[in-house]
């Protein structure tokens, strides 16, 4: 039985998604603030954390960091602040996915198999052949998730690292938006659109590229998508 740790201080929305989720075979323990969330995740291990972005006691953003200094749990931020600027902040933290309120419920099971699939107890550590990464200057070393250009570490978000690993593991190949995003956020429907994905993209060029401006290793090829080119 998977165990689901939710963090929501709305007393009618939890008992509710209770109800949903303890129906669907899952574990569920509530907490209703950052606090009484830390001392959960000290206390025990989760499988997934569905995560307010507004408590009462501070930020779900700030939580979600705190969980990825110590965990790899998947994390699902439920919130009704669906700006671009916050769903950019949420995955930039770490967080899986971003859903916006009131939920889809089946939806949410459906964003939760995907998280799971991509970075749950299920999925399968990189094999030694796989560990490394190297192409124009730039190693990633997947088992410590690190990336390094010419002996220094770059200095990525979550999302910017995730996002370049899938281009260093398909070298030469056109990814299209729709490929990206549901390899990296697992749904073609996700909140993270084209100009979100853009903003990536462009910050990304500005930490890897020697002159991002005129880019070389990651081009756009208008009409379809982006490539990783392979220089040195």
């Amino acid at each position: 039985m998977k165990k689901i740790l939710l963090v929501e201080d709305d007393l009618s929305l939890i008992e509710g998604l209770r109800y949903f989720l303890e129906k669907q075979g899952y574990e569920v323990t509530v907490t209703r603030g950052v606090a009484e969330a830390e001392a959960c995740i000290a206390a025990g291990s989760f499988d997934m954390v569905l995560l307010d972005v507004m408590l009462p006691d501070g930020s779900g953003f700030e939580l979600c960091r705190e969980i990825r200094r110590i965990s790899e749990v998947p994390v699902i931020f439920l919130t009704a602040l669906d700006e671009e600027a916050n769903v950019v902040m949420g995955l930039d933290l770490g967080g899986d996915d971003y859903m916006t309120k009131p939920l889809k419920l089946n939806e949410l099971i459906s964003r939760m198999n995907a998280a799971w699939r991509r970075s749950g107890p299920g999925s399968e550590p990189p094999s030694e052949q796989e560990a490394i990464l190297k192409s124009n200057g730039i190693t990633v070393k997947l088992l410590e998730g690190r990336a390094i250009k010419d002996g220094t570490d770059l200095d990525l978000t979550a999302a910017e690292y995730r996002l370049l690993c899938l281009f260093m593991r398909n070298p030469k190949l056109v990814l299209t938006r729709e490929q990206m995003m549901e390899r990296l956020w697992g749904s073609r429907d996700s909140y993270v659109d084209d100009n979100t994905l853009a903003v990536y993209i462009s910050r990304l060029r500005e930490k890897i590229e020697d002159d991002p401006k005129n880019p070389e290793f990651l081009t756009t090829i208008r009409g379809m998508g982006y490539r990783w080119n392979v220089m040195k």
